[in-house]
């Protein structure tokens, strides 16, 4: 059964402009693929573009927008579109035009049928429409079909009703501003020093940043180079830095920006018979509104949240992309990561949105996300995520559709076992190995997380009251589930990494046995079991990655080893700040020297030094130390864990989707303020506990637990910390 798709609200804007009573539309996923799409194709290396690996959608080039209107009397409406148009009335063309306002076009009274095509091959065909009371907005339709000449067995296959959908929209709501032409905004940086060396000048921005370099009072005839470095070693390396420019000084110009952005730290620029006075720059961002904080008695720790939250502002633009400098594109196992850290940050649901229809695309599937098998998994179980922080139903009903399609397409590819393998074209990825590993045949891995986007289809399609397919999902999934003891060896007491022609290979690494854990497919004793002999155990290969460290440490977080997770933060990105980080990086080994810190991909400069997945520790010490998260959709119900883990005392501020929750612990109270929703405290304390409002229930020994409604009074509690 297929779901109807209905508006998509769009734009970082949101945040910022109330709501209008009209606005452009467009068809819902086009515009938000072809904006991801562009942001994608910015890539450049040492001064050459660099497309995406993977295979991209465009958008339909014909859009019918439609609405019946009744009106008492005339009514003039002005029609703008992105791309040529036409307008009817009924079957009579009333008018024409190409992006052009029409300021006298009358409806005539009484019951009209409105129908306004727009074509547009170059970008997303756009339409609006503004009256009196005739506007557009998501009341609207739309459909790529005219259903005037199509067969009752050509109806649009996102819609079981007939050929059109509501239409999408976002807060774009100047008709003058066409959606193609939208930009995110910039403001004034300047440079903190600058140091005169090898016959240029080196100048240094104080921190990873982004945007346009601006020359002032730029005059000359000949070329000026500008090397980028995220260090100063970068920048000065001419032959080796990942990115360049070089400008052709423009005649009789005064100020010159730059027509591309780039990642940058520092630059390093020379001049040939030109002259200029300073640089600058326009950092370009996305306008996040920071909603969450976070303190406690540790100086660094409070670093790491800070260095965290920077992190995930410079990775999300228009989608939320792996890293600033390379590769500048939306991953599907990054942008994973990136929802979960923004729900304890920004609980920006647009950008969540976009990112997840730019890294779909369209119908028909033919090749996996980013043509990597396991993030085609991660984008499954992110769409329940976003249903579980949001509560957005609208979302969970337009997006179904293009699970049912992707997890088809899964389906179609599993081996004689029904398990999932990868095949030609396929990229088993799960992390970057410091050691070779056999990724062929079965991979442990991949079945536990092809098994959890089952058992995501399966809860999604129950949600949205399909029955017959959460039956199938559900079936399918425990079948997967129970086939996952194929690859557990009760003598190493763990999972294998992979299974060839029904033989089990001996080898080990933490990513499977991370993910059971906390996907709770194995019993209390085997967590147990797994965390000394895998995670604890020194001669199971270490991960290095920030991306799967992330996995890492939630498996002990939900192990309730946050003393354990608090070290190892201080450890790993406490070593990066030590190294002078102004974000986190893609990677990092702290038994590496020097220059070795930079390199990766046989390239000097290689590493990403501002990478999304870097920013892991936000969300850990939200979900995990302050302890919040939702239990039912949108916050309706949550739970807060207040665990210090070896801190003194914190205070944070969590978001959610229309206020935040406080807490405040240290080892003798604790102090919850919620907005909305109805929550349950649990925390465990060697003494009885007393609150100001509410009733203490004992759940454990030494575990208690106090309900309290999201009524904004607040609730202290006084305990004595185990």
């Amino acid at each position: 059964m297929k779901i109807i798709r209905t508006v998509l609200t769009l734009f970082f804007l949101t945040l910022l402009l109330s709501a209008s009573a009209q606005t452009w539309i467009w068809f819902p996923g086009d515009y938000e693929n072809w904006l991801g799409n562009q942001m994608n194709n910015r890539r450049t290396e040492r001064g050459v573009t660099i497309p995406v690996q993977w295979k991209l959608d465009g958008h339909e080039p014909l859009m019918i927008f439609t609405k019946t209107v009744e009106l008492d009397e005339p009514e003039e409406i002005e029609v703008y579109a992105e791309g040529e148009y036409i307008l009817t009335v009924g079957w009579r063309i009333k008018y024409q035009g190409n992006k052009k306002g029409l300021t006298k076009v009358t409806i005539p009274a009484g019951k009209n049928e409105l129908k306004i095509k727009v074509i547009n091959y170059a970008t997303v065909p756009a339409l609006f429409v503004k009256g009196k009371s005739i506007n557009s907005d998501e009341t609207w339709m739309t459909s790529p079909l005219d259903e005037r000449y199509m067969t009752k067995n050509m109806k649009h296959p996102d819609s079981p009703t007939g050929y059109f959908m509501n239409a999408g929209s976002g807060s774009l709501n100047d008709p003058n501003v066409l959606p193609s032409a939208f930009r995110l905004p910039t403001k004034p940086m300047e440079a903190v020093d600058v140091y005169e060396i090898d016959g240029g000048r080196l100048y240094d921005f104080g921190k990873e940043t982004f945007g346009f370099v601006k020359f002032h009072n730029l005059s000359g005839t000949e070329k000026l180079t500008i090397h980028y470095g995220e260090t100063a070693e970068e920048a000065l390396d001419v032959e080796n830095c990942e990115t360049f420019d070089i400008v052709d000084v423009p005649a009789g110009m005064s100020d010159y920006i730059m027509p591309r952005s780039n990642a940058l730290r520092y630059i390093f620029v020379k001049a040939e018979n030109a002259e200029y006075d300073d640089v600058s720059l326009l950092y370009e961002y996305a306008p996040v509104e920071y909603r969450a904080s976070f303190k406690c008695n540790d100086e660094e720790l409070n670093k790491i949240w800070e260095v965290g939250r920077y992190t995930l502002e410079l990775t999300t633009r228009e989608v939320f992309i792996d890293g600033i400098k390379r590769d500048r594109w939306a991953w599907s196992g990054d942008a994973y990561q990136s929802y979960l850290m923004n729900y304890y940050m920004f609980f920006d649901q647009e950008t969540t949105k976009r990112t997840m229809y730019t890294l779909r695309g369209s119908d028909p599937v033919m090749v996996h996300l980013n043509n990597i098998l396991d993030y085609s998994f991660y984008w499954f179980m992110g769409i329940y995520d976003y249903y579980l922080y949001t509560g957005d139903l609208t979302f969970l009903k337009q997006i179904y559709p293009k699970m049912e399609s992707l997890m088809d397409f899964v389906l179609e590819r599993r081996n004689d076992r029904g398990l999932v393998e990868g095949l030609e074209g396929d990229w088993v990825y799960i992390d970057w190995f410091d050691n070779d590993v056999d990724i062929t045949g079965e991979v442990s891995f991949e079945q536990i997380v092809f098994c959890k986007s089952l058992e995501t289809m399966a809860m999604c399609s129950e949600i949205l009251g399909v029955e017959s397919e959460a039956k199938k999902y559900d079936a399918l999934a425990k079948d997967v589930r129970l086939k996952l003891a194929d690859f557990w060896d009760d003598q190493k007491q763990a999972f294998i990494f992979n299974r060839k022609d029904g033989v089990n290979s001996d080898q080990i690494t933490k990513h499977a046995n991370m993910f059971a854990i906390f996907y709770d497919y194995v019993t209390a004793d085997q967590k147990e079991k797994i965390k000394e002999s895998v995670i604890l155990n020194h001669a199971i290969s270490a991960i290095s990655t920030p991306y799967m460290r992330f996995y890492e440490l939630e498996a002990m977080c939900s192990l309730d080893e946050q003393e354990y997770v608090y070290s190892e933060i201080k450890d790993y990105w406490g070593g990066m700040l030590k190294l002078g980080a102004t974000s986190f990086w893609e990677k990092f080994n702290p038994e590496h020297k020097g220059l070795e810190h930079y390199a990766m991909y046989g390239r000097p400069f290689g590493k990403s030094l501002c990478h999304a997945w870097g920013a892991s520790p936000v969300y850990l010490l939200g979900k995990y130390f302050v302890g919040v998260k939702p239990t039912k959709p949108g916050y309706q119900e949550f739970e807060i864990r207040p665990t210090l883990g070896g801190l003194e005392w914190f205070e944070s501020s969590i978001p959610t989707p229309n206020g935040n929750i406080k807490v405040y612990a240290d080892k003798q109270n604790i102090k919850v303020i919620a907005t909305e929703g109805e929550g349950s405290i649990i925390f465990k304390s060697s003494k009885a506990p007393k609150v100001n409002i509410g009733a203490v229930e004992k759940i454990d020994e030494d575990e208690f637990l106090i309900k309290i409604n999201g009524d904004g009074a607040e609730v202290n509690i006084e305990y004595k910390s185990l």
